[in-house]
């Protein structure tokens, strides 16, 4: 099964995939609003900002999996990273992306392994996935990783299609 093929919904609950950001490189980011991470919004939405142009998202999933760090509704969620950091990228449902309810999305991610070739569990918050134009995972960028450090730049202009 092709990441596009799995079934999502906007965190306003409608239905999405990745299938809809096809052509374009995409940072898939697990998010949360009250993580010491949470700034990482501030980096993701510069990202978002610069490249948009050039075939390139960011696309949140919160998650409340970690020290329940995004206890928040949608529309809570929501409304803080448009007030507080001004994310204008999408968002996804809340998911699980570890454990028996891991979500089809992360139990294909989770295989993907980083850049010292460790795979498996999602960390914690703001771990980031490089997926390219055409649906493939191309990078994989642990949680303390800002979302401009020069690797995650790299490899995004790397993918950009235009």
């Amino acid at each position: 099964m092709s990441l596009y093929d799995i079934p999502l919904h906007t965190l306003a609950g409608q239905p999405a995939s990745l299938a809809d950001y096809k052509g374009k490189a995409v940072l898939l980011v697990n998010v949360a609003s009250k993580c010491g991470l949470t700034p990482q919004y501030a980096g993701l939405e510069r990202l978002q900002q610069q490249y948009a142009g050039r075939g390139f998202t960011v696309l949140g999933v919160p998650c409340n999996q970690f020290a329940g760090q995004e206890p928040g509704s949608a529309d809570e969620i929501q409304t803080f990273c448009s007030t507080t950091y001004g994310v204008s990228f999408p968002l996804l449902e809340k998911l699980d992306v570890n454990g028996d309810d891991r979500h089809p999305l992360y139990a294909a991610l989770t295989g993907f392994a980083d850049a010292e070739g460790a795979a498996g569990d999602i960390q914690w918050n703001f771990e980031k996935f490089l997926i390219s134009p055409d649906g493939a995972v191309v990078g994989r960028f642990r949680p303390r990783t800002e979302p401009e450090d020069a690797a995650v730049v790299a490899a995004i202009e790397a993918q950009l299609p235009a």
